[in-house]
């Protein structure tokens, strides 16, 4: 009964930011997480995550968790206990194999919406410490908003390999920009290249980043991250949980 009571509080933490949550409990998503270990471990069953993959000697393991009534919105998380961004161990290889898992489970989305979305159109994102609800660290997979795919198929080619500010603004903030080449997308971490921007390393728990494919016609492909530091900072703001992208056309 405790884990069924998690799953039902998790709509109403992950779906709403901390600064309005009404409970102050920060861990019901690693309750949750602990069910859907003891289910793989117990049965092989990862009910009620989509999947769980426990790791091994040399591999964190992660799960993946549907939001409940969201089709899109997906949480890839540690089932070792880590805490958010801030966590010193995403600064090492932990950091990337989180990174990696994320990546895999984009197809999870895409699958979602019957591929009407490629894997590549799909978002990542972690939230600051004052962001989010969850003590949890977990990395939020959705559709991204169609302005930020605009903002990015007119900007996108001026993103370098530095961090450097974002031509525009989303929902009135100002963002920092990065690429990472495609062939050092599946090894690249992100939690240490943001501890890379001047400053920033010591105040961690205030950052927030996104990540998604650059735009198929930019000829220098990878991804592009787009950062900010601030105390309550969320880069969610760039994600469409409603997912208006995937829509099916209607016929004229």
């Amino acid at each position: 009964m405790r884990r069924i009571a998690a799953i039902a509080t998790l709509v109403a933490f992950i779906a709403t930011p901390a600064a309005v949550a009404a409970d102050p409990t920060r861990d019901v998503l690693w309750v949750a997480l602990q069910g859907c270990v003891l289910a793989k471990r117990a049965t092989g069953r990862s009910f009620p995550c989509l999947s769980v993959d426990l790791g091994d000697g040399e591999r964190p393991g992660t799960a993946v968790l549907r939001v409940p009534s969201r089709r899109t919105h997906m949480v890839v998380m540690p089932t070792d206990d880590v805490s958010g961004i801030e966590a010193p161990v995403l600064q090492g290889p932990r950091g990337v194999a989180y990174w990696r898992a994320a990546l895999a489970a984009r197809r999870d989305v895409s699958d979602a919406v019957q591929g009407r979305l490629p894997a590549g159109a799909i978002g990542l994102e972690v939230n600051s410490v004052g962001g989010r609800s969850q003590d949890q660290l977990h990395i939020h997979l959705d559709c991204m908003h169609g302005i930020v795919r605009a903002a990015l198929t007119t900007h996108g080619e001026a993103v370098g390999a530095t961090w450097a500010p974002f031509p525009e603004t989303f929902a009135g903030t100002s963002f920092l920009a990065l690429r990472v080449p495609a062939d050092a997308v599946e090894q690249f971490n992100p939690f240490e290249a943001v501890a890379r921007v001047p400053g920033w390393r010591d105040r961690l728990r205030d950052v927030t980043f996104a990540a998604v494919d650059a735009d198929a016609n930019d000829p220098r492909a990878g991804m592009i991250l787009l950062a900010y530091r601030m105390p309550g900072s969320s880069a969610e703001v760039l994600m469409d949980h409603a997912c208006r992208a995937a829509r099916p056309r209607r016929s004229s």
